[in-house]
């Protein structure tokens, strides 16, 4: 018969038949996960438009992935849904260049667009707006570097 008993000092005691012995503790207790920060918020700007399809591509050129996130306790946001739109290579928002695409259960994403272009003295961008249940909606806007072809951006969300 076997006895196993917690001693505070993070040491199991371990009684089998006659012997007894001191093991350290294997088990680790699980802290909570310590906050995200949450994404930093950018205009709307004056071309969204709601219900764009729902696809994981609009081009070629600028891979984007990464995950959705709940600022309080860092873990994934499964279904958020996220919304993009940028301008197409001649500079001009269309909708060939809007999709809607929603995270998968571990809250990631992957979009590929056209690399945007500059515009009105802008620097290339891509907006996003990233909704999910229990969240407040973010929407921002991501800069990719000419000649950056992928882009990883995790999206934080602060609860409402």
């Amino acid at each position: 018969m076997r006895a196993v008993q917690r001693i505070t000092s993070g040491w199991f005691i371990v009684c089998a038949m006659t012997s007894l012995a001191f093991v350290p503790a294997l088990v680790l207790l699980a802290a909570p996960q310590p906050p995200c920060t949450p994404s930093r918020p950018d205009s709307l700007g004056p071309f969204y438009t709601p219900n764009a399809p729902e696809r994981s591509s609009t081009g070629k050129g600028l891979v984007v992935s990464g995950a959705v996130r709940s600022a309080s306790g860092c873990g994934p946001i499964p279904g958020a849904r996220i919304e993009w739109w940028s301008v197409n290579p001649r500079g001009s928002y269309d909708d060939d260049h809007r999709a809607t695409q929603r995270a998968d259960a571990e809250g990631r994403y992957r979009y590929e667009t056209d690399f945007p272009v500059r515009y009105f003295g802008r620097p290339p961008h891509v907006h996003v707006r990233v909704a999910a249940p229990g969240h407040r909606t973010l929407v921002t806007q991501l800069y990719p570097t000419p000649g950056q072809t992928t882009l990883t951006a995790d999206f934080v969300l602060i609860r409402d």
